[in-house]
């Protein structure tokens, strides 16, 4: 495999498991240098670090929880002290309420916003100085059909999913000048441990994997594939994008 992402260094927010820790072993296999982020647990952290390292690269983990920007800050410098800055930032970690919006508190929607949207546009911030002098450097983004579907439960999550790919728009333009490349990736339905808040988890996997014309659900390296595509040169021409990876689920009336 042709290390293209040689010297580069990626910080990839809850990145210890599911599709975040798909993507950190992608980016370690094309050469990349990973910051992992996690907030509980840090075994699983411990683990994506060995497994980083095994490949040849170096890899960090960093606790933080990146709704609070105060541990988001210290996220960045602790890649900034030891590695130095960053290429690549991928706004992967997620968190939210499954609740009808009637039943959602302002409690809950500063929660799921903060975690989900308020971090890619702090983050983003930060990538101005982290990135300053290096190039090929690019944000992705993750994103759902949440955001343009009706899910049940799922609206607080959608709304922040919706902002997430107003702001990657914004972000493409305003960050351009600075040579920062940004896009978001939207997976369709992904069997992960943050499907286990849903309580027809079981009905939902069976029936997108019934829709889905591919023929099976999306798998955490579908979208990291997609990722590290749109991490890559043959990415430069694409901004403010918003890639769909669900096998064609959202295709379907």
């Amino acid at each position: 495999m042709q290390k293209i992402f040689q010297g580069k260094v990626a910080l990839i927010t809850g990145s210890s498991r599911g599709i975040g820790k798909a993507t950190a072993l992608k980016f370690a296999e094309l050469g990349a240098d990973i910051v992992v982020n996690y907030f509980r647990q840090k075994s699983a952290a411990d683990q994506t670090v060995s497994e980083i390292e095994k490949l040849g690269q170096r890899a960090i983990a960093v606790k933080a929880q990146i709704g609070d920007p105060e541990e988001l800050d210290r996220l960045f410098d602790k890649a900034k002290e030891v590695f130095g800055g960053i290429d690549f930032f991928i706004s992967n970690a997620a968190s939210g309420v499954i609740k009808g919006l009637t039943e959602i508190t302002d409690k809950h929607w500063d929660w799921t916003i903060d975690i989900n949207s308020r971090a890619l546009f702090r983050g983003a911030k930060r990538c101005i100085e982290l990135m300053a002098g290096r190039t090929g450097c690019a944000i992705v983004a993750l994103t759902s059909i949440g955001s343009q579907r009706v899910m049940p439960g799922y609206g607080i999550v959608g709304v922040s999913k919706s902002a997430i790919e107003t702001l990657v728009r914004y972000l493409a333009v305003e960050l351009a000048p600075y040579g920062i490349n940004v896009n978001a990736v939207s997976g369709g339905v992904v069997d992960t441990d943050a499907l286990k808040w849903f309580p027809n988890r079981d009905i939902m996997l069976q029936e997108a994997a019934k829709k889905t014309p591919a023929g099976r659900i999306v798998e955490p390296n579908d979208l990291a594939n997609v990722i590290a595509f749109l991490c890559s040169p043959d990415a430069y021409m694409i901004r403010g994008q918003v890639i769909v990876v669900d096998g064609g689920y959202s295709l379907l009336a």
